[in-house]
């Protein structure tokens, strides 16, 4: 019988396929969905943003809730929640603001579906692999992501031939094939605490700081949204912050242990986690603008041209992951970061003339750099807490990545319309490499994508730093695979 680790790995790969492709599928989507429904810029960025918001927001409190409830159960609700959020979005029949309305709303229900899976993923590949081989596990796992979320665009481009709904409802057979094999494959390997109580008061304060303070961020980007509105929600959102801190520190059985980040290896982990997560959360939003722009690409050539970013990852991923287990995260994690940076100088001296192998190079690298950096890192930031607490560690490392990528997009659009209007990105999003020159200025879209990368890169150079000075293996002596030989 295939031994338990393979089967936990194969479950929540599908779960890892199956969210990430969802994301960059879309992106790919938008301009037939904007045409077919009537949809304007705001709606459009916000039925990608709900997601981002919702997850960041909701993945640590459903890590806590995993620790006490149990990862399997959560899981397996998960897979159906997604399906149902999927098969709502791609029903979605109204037009105008009404479907804007509506496909918000039904990507904030897949948003719930998609935490939950994100949050257990990591966990339960942890807990099933020894303490020798969680790089290994990890590094599939999140190859399989990274896999999904490369491939995305070309599947988007493919199923938008078809039709735009094709992109949601694509779920739905994964879906239903998924819950049962994972309620009856997966097993509990750690004893759920049945015992603590859920920390509901941290959660409120939590949910609601991050709201306001993702909202004011999101809403930066949007010119002509009143700037007195904007600091409101930025400011408002502090003392939701620190009555949170005050609150966790005082309760039994907090949402965030804050004694964790007193393990160096974990902190700057997640340190090092949340900075890469600015500096290349915005990388495939900020190409798909160039691509279908400048370079005059459809929807799936787009996708298309995009395929060695996830090749490179793919290629390197399980190596480094498996490597980590030998050699500790310090070097890998390091010098990841360090390729991704040599990536994003490449990238911000893209132009339209550049050849596309040499652009199809630099994305290589952002790959391989990317690569490098998540599976050694994942692997110390889970390995070096006690396994009851991986719950709470898993919901931490993905808050904090998505929060990352929130922020990454939040700056990064402001330095694209610089120069060029959103009325004219618009036209970019909607008529694609039809539109080129003739919707605006050519140099001035470019400068602000390299003002994209500039700043992307000195990020990732400030995260290179930061990692080199974490130590370089867990302190933690074994999983919970080696105390309980669950494989």
């Amino acid at each position: 019988m295939l031994e338990y680790k393979w089967t936990a790995l194969s479950v929540t790969t599908v779960g890892a396929i199956l969210g990430s492709m969802q994301g960059s599928a879309l992106m790919i989507a938008l301009p037939s969905m904007m045409r077919d429904l009537d949809l304007n810029f705001f709606f459009a960025m916000w039925i990608i943003l709900i997601y981002m918001l919702l997850t960041v927001a909701l993945v640590p409190m459903l890590g806590r809730f995993a620790d006490i409830v149990g990862r399997k159960k959560l899981y397996n609700v998960g897979f159906a929640i997604f399906g149902l959020g999927s098969l709502l979005s791609g029903m979605t029949m109204g037009k105008g603001a009404v479907a804007g309305v509506e496909l918000i709303a039904f990507r904030g229900i897949q948003a719930v579906g998609g935490s939950f899976l994100m949050v257990n993923s990591v966990a339960i590949v942890t807990d099933a692999f020894k303490k020798g081989e969680v790089g290994l596990g990890l590094g599939v796992n999140q190859v399989a992501g990274i896999a999904g979320f490369t491939t995305g665009p070309v599947v988007g481009g493919m199923l938008t031939a078809i039709s735009w709904r094709w992109v949601f409802l694509f779920n739905i057979p994964i879906a239903i094939f998924a819950v049962p094999w994972a309620y009856f494959r997966l097993r509990e390997v750690v004893e759920p605490l049945k015992n603590e109580s859920f920390d509901f008061v941290g959660n409120v304060l939590l949910l609601t700081g991050l709201t306001l303070m993702l909202l004011g961020l999101t809403f930066i980007a949007f010119p002509g949204f009143p700037e007195i509105y904007t600091v409101f929600l930025l400011i408002g959102s502090l003392p939701f912050f620190a009555l949170f801190v005050y609150v966790e520190r005082r309760v039994k059985y907090p949402l965030i242990d804050f004694s964790l980040f007193r393990n160096r290896l974990f902190a700057l982990g997640n340190i090092s986690n949340l900075l890469n997560g600015i500096a290349t959360g915005a990388v495939m939003f900020l190409l798909i603008f160039f691509l279908q722009g400048p370079y005059g690409q459809t929807p799936l050539s787009a996708g298309i041209m995009m395929i060695p970013f996830g090749l490179a990852f793919l290629a390197v991923g399980p190596v480094s992951g498996r490597l980590s287990d030998k050699w500790g995260s310090r070097i890998l994690s390091t010098a990841g970061l360090g390729v991704t940076a040599i990536g994003l100088l490449f990238l911000a001296t893209i132009t339209k003339q550049t050849p596309y192998p040499y652009l199809a190079a630099y994305m290589a690298i952002m790959g391989a750099g990317g690569g490098l950096f998540e599976s050694p890192n994942t692997n110390a930031v889970m390995t070096s807490v006690d396994p009851h607490k991986r719950g709470i560690a898993s919901g931490v490392r993905t808050m904090l990545r998505n929060t990352g990528s929130m922020l990454s997009l939040a700056v990064s659009f402001p330095f694209l319309i610089s120069r060029v209007s959103v009325n004219d990105l618009m036209q970019i999003m909607i008529y694609g490499g039809g539109v080129q020159d003739k919707a605006f200025n050519l140099s001035s879209f470019e400068y602000g994508l390299h003002l994209a990368f500039y700043f992307s890169l000195v990020i990732s150079v400030v995260a290179m730093i930061l990692s080199s000075f974490r130590p370089s293996h867990s302190p933690m002596a074994e999983s919970r695979a080696d105390q309980t030989n669950a494989r």
